[in-house]
């Protein structure tokens, strides 16, 4: 068992509301997001900004804009002597931007830290690429980075998602099914209020625009008619814009420290990270990466499925919680019912979105409020990203 001294805690944490594609939040920039949800986690946890001693925020998408971590501390109120970094691993971001933070605080590098990412799905530009030099002849060709492929096979990730479900035995229906059950589980927990303690409201005055984003924008109610009716994308096998998450905008920010710190500030630990891994794949096996990050961070903990009370998996695809909860389950319909009862118990990205420099910081934050809701417990979190990688953690919310 780790020491009070390298004990890693997260204090506080908030989210944006997260946004659909073209919604209320499109025109703003990602450091100005970014600040929206570093501000409020600071606030919660009663912290100043001059406490803050480093930044690391996960971008997968920058577009044409630059040194986001940078921007996003200063636009935050932290000064300007504290360092900042922005990290890109695809949808696995802001957990890398996490685990880079435990890191310093577990290193004794630095006492507090944020930590999460941010993205706008809906400023990212078209590329005009090979140009600077002078185009003579022949059509010139924009480049949309939003044609989701893997970059090094050229494979689109939805073509990706539906080959490995069908290898596992996953079809369409069974996608649909779980599109469903987000939409439902995220509408439920919104009636509940759930979500009030995460979301920190965009005012978008700040940004010289007018009103309040207060909740998210994407979850709807759906039926299995509905979503049977819709095509399925990129001439994939099973992939549809209905059992996939839309473009999103958001972010999220989590305060990290260790547990000595937050006794000396009289602050209780929101949740321990117990472990953290990082494991890579095949490019194309994002489905089935999550369970393989899973194991290795369960392995590291030392601890087995049984000891795991909730499940978050990132809904890329409805693919990745269905094909890693069958690979986790060892093919056991009962364990993988079981698992499945545990996974995603708010809805996931199908629902609410997917900004993907956000998402993975918003998964440990769902996964921490919802163990302490409940009492306590341990949440094992884990997600697919880039070309075949994939990130995990356990953490622990201490029983009342």
């Amino acid at each position: 068992m780790s020491t009070d001294a390298a004990d890693c805690v997260i204090v506080a944490g908030r989210r944006t509301p997260f946004g659909r594609f073209g919604g209320s939040l499109r025109a703003l920039r990602i450091p100005e997001l970014a600040s929206v949800a570093i501000r409020a986690a600071l606030v919660d946890a009663g912290l100043e900004p001059d406490a803050v001693d480093e930044l690391v925020l996960g971008v997968n998408l920058p577009g044409s804009d630059r040194s986001i971590a940078r921007q996003a501390l200063l636009q935050s109120g932290i000064p300007e002597s504290r360092n900042a970094f922005t990290i890109d691993r695809a949808c696995c971001s802001s957990l890398t931007a996490v685990a880079l933070a435990s890191r310093a605080v577990r290193s004794g590098d630095a006492d507090w830290v944020v930590a999460g990412g941010a993205e706008n799905l809906s400023r990212v530009p078209y590329f005009l690429e090979d140009m600077r030099f002078g185009h003579r002849l022949g059509a010139i060709t924009l480049t949309d980075q939003l044609v989701i492929s893997c970059p090094h096979t050229g494979t689109p990730r939805a073509v990706q998602a539906a080959r490995e479900a069908s290898l596992h035995g996953i079809g369409r229906a069974e996608q649909d099914e779980w599109a469903v059950r987000s939409h439902a589980l995220h509408l439920e927990a919104a009636a509940r209020g759930v979500f009030a303690e995460e979301i920190a409201s965009v005012d978008l005055a700040r940004f010289g625009g007018s009103g309040v984003v207060a909740t998210d924008e994407s979850p709807r109610k759906t039926t299995l008619e509905a979503l049977a009716k819709l095509p399925t994308v990129y001439d994939s096998e099973s992939v549809t814009a209905g059992n996939a998450p839309g473009l999103s905008t958001g972010a999220s920010a989590l305060l990290l420290t260790s547990r000595r710190a937050a006794r000396r500030r009289g602050l209780s630990p929101l949740a321990t990270i117990e472990a953290h891994a990082r494991v890579s794949d095949h490019p194309d096996k994002i489905a089935s990466v999550p369970a393989k990050a899973a194991r290795v961070v369960l392995g590291r903990a030392g601890l087995g499925l049984d000891a795991i009370d909730l499940i978050e998996i990132n809904e890329a695809f409805a693919a990745m919680p269905l094909v890693s909860t069958k690979l986790l389950g060892a093919g056991d319909p009962a364990a993988i019912e079981a698992l499945r009862r545990k996974t995603n118990a708010n809805g996931g990205a199908i629902a609410v979105g997917h900004p993907t420099g956000a998402t993975g910081g918003r998964l440990l934050l769902t996964a921490a409020l919802e163990l302490r809701r409940r009492g306590g417990g341990r949440a094992l979190v884990t997600m697919c990203g880039g070309i075949g990688e994939g990130e995990a953690f356990v953490l622990r919310v201490d029983r009342d």
